[in-house]
């Protein structure tokens, strides 16, 4: 199987897939899970349930998703202070998680502004106040995003691959938006369930070399063997 199943759960716990996407032959039929217009509402909708009921929205993936990464970045002793980025925040939830764990330099940007607007009301209703968070279009990032020890991303590129509009240059700017946004040597850590790991490997050959893959849940159908989910850590290199 060269291509993943998909499929939407609504859920806090379990490993979860937030956009599903049509196969094409080589790539996946363009989607309004790839708009900038489809997140903005869907995160008005979390921002009000958030206001209304105290609900932060689901976790992408599932919580497992944001333990599994924590774990390998405090087996590898990535610094409490080292400069994180998550790419795509949505309701800012990883972020919580990495307060949590002890690390202190971090930054979420998203492009929908009611995505930031929910986070920043989540990340004060935890009481962390020293976390960054800001809209921004990583494909086209502000000069000043930059420097950044860990990059992760948890659906952010799975969403740009099912953009309506021209998909192969979205994701040739997104690989180039992570060089510049990331320190040399630094660790690029990606979650994804429309990519198999070949084709991720292929899609950030220039620039990035495999660390380790991750984990993820395993099922079997028909006698064949996957993985739902895959995530990978890679470094930057030049």
């Amino acid at each position: 199987m060269n291509k993943q199943t998909l499929y939407v759960m609504s859920t806090h716990g379990a490993e979860a897939c937030p956009v599903q996407c049509t196969e094409l032959e080589d790539d996946f039929a363009p989607s309004k899970l790839g708009t900038k217009e489809y997140w903005e509402d869907a995160y008005n909708r979390e921002l009000q349930t958030y206001k209304d009921i105290g609900d932060v929205g689901e976790i992408w993936f599932g919580e497992e998703s944001m333990d599994r990464v924590i774990r390998w970045m405090e087996a590898q002793n990535i610094p409490e202070n080292a400069a994180i980025l998550d790419i795509g925040t949505g309701n800012g939830m990883f972020l919580v998680e990495l307060a949590k764990h002890g690390f202190s330099n971090l930054t979420g940007i998203d492009y929908s502004k009611a995505a930031v607007e929910l986070t920043v009301n989540i990340l004060e209703e935890e009481g962390l106040k020293n976390v960054q968070i800001q809209v921004e279009d990583f494909l086209n990032p502000s000069t000043e995003l930059k420097g950044f020890d860990v990059c992760i991303d948890k659906g952010t590129f799975d969403a740009i691959s099912l953009s309506p509009e021209d998909r192969e240059e979205a994701k040739k700017l997104y690989v180039n938006s992570l060089k510049t946004v990331m320190q040399p040597e630094g660790f690029f850590i990606i979650t994804s369930c429309n990519w198999t790991k070949e084709q991720l490997l292929q899609i950030f050959k220039p620039g990035f070399e495999l660390v380790r893959e991750l984990p993820t849940p395993r099922f079997q159908f028909g006698g064949v063997t996957g993985n739902s989910v895959t995530a990978l850590v890679f470094k930057r290199i030049d």
